[in-house]
Parts: C-alpha cells; sequence; structure tokens
C-alpha cells in the first residue's frame, strides 16, 4: 500500500532524513512524501501531484551526496522500495526496478556468467546512477552504464506509463542516457543489456609517501595509455582505508577475459619511483563482493559529506598546478582526492551523456562535526574554482549544481534536453536541476551573492 505522509504527520521527519544517505542533512521540506511499493503506486503519486499542483522531486536508490529529491515543498516520490530485478540468459538481457542496488544485481547475474558495471559503493541504487551516466566497475572498456540501457518504462508528467524503446519513444531514452536529475519522467524499471562476466578479477595497489605525490599523480596520467580499458586505474591523495597515515595511493583493478591476465596490470611495476612504495599488492586475486567492501569503507555511512569533481585534461603539469590549492589543503580525518584515470570512450547520438575528459579530479569529505561545515564545503566546492578554467564538465552523481555550478552536458545537448523537457513536461512537474537559491548548506549560504 502506498504510504501518502504530509508535513505535520508524525512519520513526516523520519521519512525526510531517511531519503538522504549523507548525514549532512538538506534543511528542505517537501509537503507530502509518497513511498512507492510498485509502479502503479508511482502512477497514482504522479496524478497526485498533478491534481495538488505539486512539482515531483525523486529519491531513487538513496546514496545521493545532496538528496536532490528532497526539496521545499511538492512532493517527494520515494522509489527505495523498488528493489526488483531479473535476468533473461539467453538473450543476455536483464531488467532492474531503480532502488536495485549493485551487488544483488550482480549476484544474480553471476550464476550465468554475466555482470554488469554498477556503481562502485554497494549502497548505490542502480536508477539515479544510470541515469546520472553510470561511471561504474570495468566501465573503461563496457562504457558508461546508461549505454547499456536498452528500454525504459516510465510515468510521464500526464501520469501515464509507458515502455519505451529506440523505437517507440527515441527522445526519451536519449535523454535518459545521461540527463541525471534533469530526467523528465519516473523510471520505474530499466531494461539493460548485460555483459561477460569476467574470467577473474586482479588488483593492485601501491601506496607512496606524499612528498611523491605530483611524480605519482602526472606518471599515471602519462601511462594511462599504456593500459588496456579493461584496466580501471586511479590514484587517491590522502585517506585511504587500513593505513594509520595519508599516502598517495595508486590503484589498478584488471577484468580479464579468458586471453588475458596478470599481464595487463605488469606497466605499473615498471614506475620510475616503484622502490620507494611503502605499501604494495601486486596482482592480488579478488572478488566482486571485496571490491564493493573496498569502496564502503573509502566513503563509509554516518558520516557528513561532501563531494565534488571535474573532467580535466590537457598537458598534466597544468592541471596539477591550478590543482594545487585542491591537494595542499586536505583536512584530515576521512578525506581524500580522488584522481580517476578515464580516457576517452566513444559518445553515442542515442545518448545524451556527453561529459567526460582523460582525468576526474574530486575532492571528497567526511566529518562528524556540524560546526566544521563550512569548512569542509569550502574545501570540497571552493578549491575546485582554480581548476575551473580547465574543466570539461562534472559527473552528476558526484555533484550539487547548487554549489559549485558546472556543465554536466555539452552545450548543445543541455539545449536539446530543454527543448524536449518543454514537449514532455510542459508545466514543469518534474524537479530538474538544483539551482543555487535551493542550496541551504552551510558554503552555499556562506558564499551566495
Amino acid at each position: 500500500m502506498t504510504e501518502i505522509i504530509r508535513r505535520g504527520d508524525g512519520r513526516y521527519e523520519a521519512a525526510r532524513l531517511d531519503a538522504v544517505w549523507n548525514e549532512r542533512k538538506p534543511a528542505r521540506f517537501p509537503d507530502v512524501i509518497v513511498i512507492a511499493e510498485d509502479e502503479q503506486d508511482v502512477v497514482r503519486a504522479v496524478r497526485l501531484a498533478r491534481a495538488e499542483g505539486l512539482a515531483v522531486g525523486v529519491r531513487s536508490g538513496g546514496h545521493s551526496w545532496v538528496g536532490n529529491g528532497v526539496r521545499d515543498g511538492g512532493l517527494l516520490l520515494d522509489l527505495s522500495r523498488l528493489t526488483e530485478t531479473t535476468v533473461d540468459p539467453a538473450t543476455r538481457t536483464a531488467t532492474a526496478q531503480p532502488a536495485a542496488k549493485g551487488p544483488a544485481f550482480n549476484e544474480l547475474l553471476a550464476p550465468h556468467g554475466l555482470f554488469f558495471p554498477t556503481g562502485h559503493a554497494p549502497t548505490v541504487g542502480l536508477g539515479g546512477f544510470l541515469l546520472g551516466g553510470g561511471y561504474g566497475w570495468n566501465s573503461r572498456a563496457l562504457g558508461p552504464a546508461c549505454l547499456s540501457i536498452r528500454a525504459i518504462d516510465v510515468v510521464l508528467a500526464d501520469g501515464t506509463l509507458v515502455h519505451a524503446t529506440d523505437a517507440t519513444h527515441p527522445d526519451l531514452l536519449w535523454a535518459a542516457r545521461g540527463s541525471g536529475p534533469g530526467f523528465f519522467g519516473v523510471v520505474t524499471r530499466f531494461h539493460l543489456d548485460v555483459h561477460p562476466r569476467p574470467s577473474k578479477i586482479l588488483r593492485t595497489v601501491h601506496s607512496y609517501p606524499p612528498e611523491l605525490r605530483d611524480e605519482v599523480l602526472a606518471w599515471a596520467y602519462n601511462t594511462l595509455e599504456d593500459l588496456s580499458p579493461a584496466v580501471e586505474f586511479s590514484a587517491k591523495v590522502g585517506f585511504t582505508p587500513g593505513q594509520d597515515t595519508p599516502a598517495v595511493s595508486l590503484t589498478a583493478t584488471a577484468f580479464c577475459t579468458p586471453g588475458t591476465g596478470y599481464d595487463l596490470l605488469a606497466p605499473l611495476e615498471n614506475a620510475p619511483f616503484r622502490d620507494r612504495a611503502v605499501r604494495a599488492l601486486v596482482n592480488q586475486d579478488t572478488t566482486m563482493g571485496q571490491l564493493y567492501d573496498i569502496a564502503d569503507r573509502l566513503t563509509p555511512a554516518g558520516l557528513r559529506w561532501a563531494v565534488d569533481g571535474v573532467w580535466a585534461d590537457g598537458p598534466v603539469e597544468e592541471i596539477l598546478t591550478a590543482a594545487r590549492p585542491v591537494l595542499d589543503a586536505i583536512p584530515g580525518g576521512t578525506s581524500f582526492v580522488l584522481w580517476m584515470l578515464w580516457g576517452h570512450y566513444p559518445p553515442r547520438p542515442n545518448a545524451c551523456w556527453s561529459a567526460q575528459a582523460k582525468a576526474y579530479l574530486s575532492p571528497n569529505s567526511g566529518w562528524t562535526d556540524p560546526a566544521r561545515d563550512l569548512e569542509h564545503e569550502s574545501w570540497v566546492h571552493g578549491s575546485l574554482g582554480s581548476v575551473q578554467h580547465l574543466s570539461k564538465g562534472l559527473q552528476f552523481s558526484d555533484n550539487n549544481l547548487a554549489d559549485r555550478f558546472d556543465l554536466g552536458l555539452s552545450a548543445g545537448n543541455a539545449e536539446r534536453l530543454e527543448k524536449l523537457r518543454a514537449a514532455y513536461d510542459p508545466d514543469g512537474l518534474f524537479r530538474t536541476y538544483m539551482a543555487p537559491e535551493e542550496s541551504t548548506t552551510a558554503y552555499a549560504l556562506a558564499t551566495r551573492p
């Protein structure tokens, strides 16, 4: 049965707070919260919103750092109970509702020799992840997860539920592949292409002293082209789970096929500073369960989190020079900068996903004391101002456009998206990207012009 909770109801505050995974809860208060049990509840909720003149925000799995669906006024449509998944091994396809999580989905696929590039953290729901592009496990080889969407079941602004494919509703599929919080509908089920499961997964991790930071980051950036697309490659500066002191850590994960193996990670052993590693794991066999656990420990639940990031490319020296205000001022504790090496994946005309570059520079800060909110938010969002002139855009999964505006789509795709929104949702029923005046974080309040 649908739960309809109005502001003032005794259940309201718990439902509002539970809709945000981050312990740093936004001071935004919907008028109505609807917790759906199935897709017909979603249809009824959208029709209720239309009848009462309420704008709709949507929560899928709930991992959003900023709680984009939780807005002042209007209706919050909570899809967190829509977790069903199915698989058809014969056609190598699967379906997933928006709140399904990566571990359960890949556990369903594994007995059939299949795999999907889910979000790195085990708490990430597939709905927001897919709509936002989906930079997941082995996405350098398989592509952003949104490119594996073959169809969607979606409730439109007029309250109708449609099954949309490239043949029947190409504009809807185009927008679903990468528009993130700007999508103008409520997806109740994704129909997905799934992929052959890796024959084994290998992992190499080197940790180096902080004084090697720029040398390690530059070498990693320049080495990316020597690595197979089946290798996920990143560096982290600052906090690393299991280490007592901050370090610069290189991590490479190889998703092997029967014809590949330990050779995929060999280039890491040729780093000119290899003998200065303070800790090293080399070609360690691992599992998806272990990878999810590692990611979970990097950004654990129960903390106040602020996260941001920019895509950048060009000469690495130029990027590192611009990034010094980010790298030199990492707060202590559970804070770090992710230096993710992506490269480039061919865009497709049937997807609006269009923001990428060779490297992704992402400050992540976790803390417990609310009195330190402004300090951490200022570092995460404010320090990236030094890199803004190099930015090639952002990832919708990490960014709050209200705290630091940047582009998540190419200019042409953003323009097309708004034209489609005007056609499919002319009355603006569905919330879109958060505007600066909607942010209630301490950082935005302190820096708002």
